[in-house]
C-alpha cells in the first residue's frame, strides 16, 4: 500500500513512518519545511508543499493508496487570536484540502486526525465514539476539523481518529509533566480529581494501522487507553515510578494565570473509552497506566 502523510514530521508521524515502512507499505510524507525531513527515516519519499494551501503534492496524494492527515499546530502554546487562526488553518484548512482530492480520485481510505476535546469538559460522565460533541472552543475546533474530512466519505472509507494524552520519551506533554517530580516538587494539578484520557505513543501507531488496514474501521475512533485515570492518580504513578515525592499540588489559578485559556485543555475532565477499537479487536501493547510509564520512564532512564 502507498500511504500519503500530512504531519509526519509531528510525534505521531516520526513513529508511524517507520511503522509503515516495516509492514512494507510504501510511504510519501509531505514537507513544508525542508530541514525537517531528516527526522524522517530512510526509505520515506517527501513531497514539499503546504498542506493548508492548494498545490501539485494533491497530484502526489492523487496516485496514493491511502492517506494519513495528522498535520496540525501544537497547542501548546497561549491562545491568543492569532494562534487561534494557526490551529484552524493548519487543521481545517489541511483537512479539507486533502479530502478535495479523494472526494473524485486517489486514496479510498483516509485516517483523519482529530481529539477527544471534541468531546468537551464532561466531569464525570462516561463516553465513547457515540457520545455527542462538547460546546466550548477546542470542541467547536474539533467538530469543523472533522467535518472538513466529510467530502472524502462521498468514495473513501474515512476515519475521523480521536486521540486523547499521548504518552511518549520524547516530545508531547510526558517530559513535561516529568520535569517537576524530577525537582521534587511534583503533584496532582489542581485538585487532581479530573480525568485524563491517555495512550502511549505505541498504541497511537497501532490504530492508524488497524484505521488503515481493517475495512471495518470507519466513522469515530477513539485513540485512548481502555482505563483512564484521574489526574491524582497520574501524579502518584509518576512518583513512585521516579522515586520521588507527588502530594505536592499546583493551584487550579496558577496554572490559569501562567497559559490562559489553554488552562481548559490542561484541566478539563474527559472520561473517554476505546469502545470501537475494543469492537475491532485491537490489543493493547500498554492498556494499563503503570506499565505504559514504567516503559517510557525507563527509556528515558
Amino acid at each position: 500500500m502507498h500511504v500519503f502523510v500530512t504531519g509526519a514530521t509531528g510525534l505521531i508521524g516520526r513513529a508511524l513512518c517507520p511503522a509503515l515502512l516495516e509492514r512494507g507499505h510504501e510511504v510519501t510524507a509531505l514537507s513544508r519545511a525542508p530541514p525537517a525531513v531528516s527526522r524522517l527515516p530512510a526509505g520515506v519519499s517527501v513531497v514539499a508543499g503546504d498542506p493548508t494551501v492548494p498545490g501539485p503534492w494533491q497530484d502526489t496524494l492523487a496516485r496514493a493508496d491511502a492517506c494519513v492527515s495528522l498535520a496540525g499546530e501544537s497547542l501548546d502554546e497561549r491562545w491568543t487570536e492569532a494562534r487561534k487562526h494557526t490551529f484552524r488553518a493548519s487543521r481545517v484548512d489541511s483537512t479539507r484540502n486533502v479530502a478535495d482530492v479523494l472526494r473524485t480520485r486517489g486514496p479510498e481510505v483516509l485516517v483523519s486526525a482529530s481529539a477527544i476535546g471534541f468531546y468537551g469538559d464532561r466531569g464525570e460522565e462516561t463516553l465513547d465514539e457515540a457520545s455527542g460533541p462538547g460546546g466550548d472552543y477546542l470542541a467547536d475546533l474539533c467538530r469543523a476539523w472533522e467535518d472538513a474530512a466529510a467530502p472524502a466519505a462521498a468514495r473513501a472509507r474515512v476515519v475521523r481518529l480521536r486521540t486523547g494524552l499521548v504518552l511518549a520519551r520524547d516530545g508531547g506533554a510526558l517530559p513535561r509533566m516529568v520535569l517537576p517530580f524530577r525537582l521534587f516538587v511534583g503533584g496532582p494539578l489542581g485538585d487532581g480529581r479530573f480525568w485524563q484520557s491517555w495512550i502511549h505513543l505505541a498504541d497511537v501507531v497501532g490504530l492508524v494501522l488497524l484505521a488503515l488496514e481493517d475495512r471495518h474501521a470507519e466513522g469515530p475512533l477513539n485513540a485512548v487507553s481502555p482505563e483512564p485515570a484521574r489526574n491524582r492518580d497520574v501524579a502518584k504513578a509518576i512518583g513512585r515510578l521516579l522515586g520521588r515525592p507527588s502530594a505536592l499540588p499546583t493551584p487550579a489559578l496558577a496554572i490559569r494565570l501562567a497559559v490562559g485559556e489553554m488552562a481548559k485543555v490542561v484541566l478539563s475532565s474527559e472520561r473517554v473509552l476505546p469502545a470501537k477499537a475494543l469492537s475491532l479487536g485491537y490489543r493493547y501493547r500498554f492498556p494499563a497506566l503503570e506499565g505504559a510509564l514504567a516503559d517510557l520512564l525507563r527509556k528515558a532512564g
